[in-house]
């Protein structure tokens, strides 16, 4: 693996810390549901759900004698059993998701700053090096239509509008 540069190393240590700091911010309850979904997308969930399924399976199904069933076929109480279990693990995963997407639109507003702020940045060094073009005797260069245009102040409202305008509808 190539070595990092200081800036790339810095980059990189102030997005842990980010990340790092958006873990220890959660509440207890987002903590646990976490928790929960990280369980129940596990295959140590799945593994434990099949053995209580099959045990159940077998002793209400009067496979195993001398143990007496509880629940006949069709396994009514299973079923509601199972049914509750779903809604209330689907609520955790969901809550889990949403905080998710909180900080996935909290990192595309940053970036969006960031791309901003080098747009405008890049705009500056080109508008540079257009004027020492026109110093140094190299107009041509200076008035190509790619390096003027893209020289000029970008209108980000002006952009977003056209994007809005041409990406079709849902």
């Amino acid at each position: 693996m190539s070595e990092h540069s200081r800036q790339a190393e810095a980059h990189i240590d102030s997005i842990v810390k980010q990340e790092e700091e958006a873990l220890e911010r959660r509440s207890h309850s987002e903590r646990f549901a976490d928790s929960v979904g990280v369980f129940a997308g596990s295959l140590t969930f799945v593994v434990l759900h099949l053995l209580f399924l099959i045990a159940w399976l077998l002793v209400n199904s009067g496979k195993i004698s001398g143990v007496r069933t509880f629940d006949r076929y069709p396994f009514s109480l299973l079923g509601v059993i199972v049914a509750v279990e779903a809604v209330i693990l689907s609520s955790f995963i969901l809550m889990r998701q949403n905080r998710m997407m909180r900080r996935g639109e909290r990192r595309d507003h940053l970036n969006l700053q960031v791309d901003l702020l080098a747009e405008k940045e890049i705009t500056i060094v080109l508008q540079m090096v257009r004027a020492i073009c026109g110093k140094m005797g190299l107009q041509k260069i200076a008035a190509e239509n790619d390096i003027r245009e893209l020289s000029q102040n970008t209108s980000i409202e002006s952009l977003s509008q056209s994007l809005e305008d041409r990406l079709p509808g849902e």
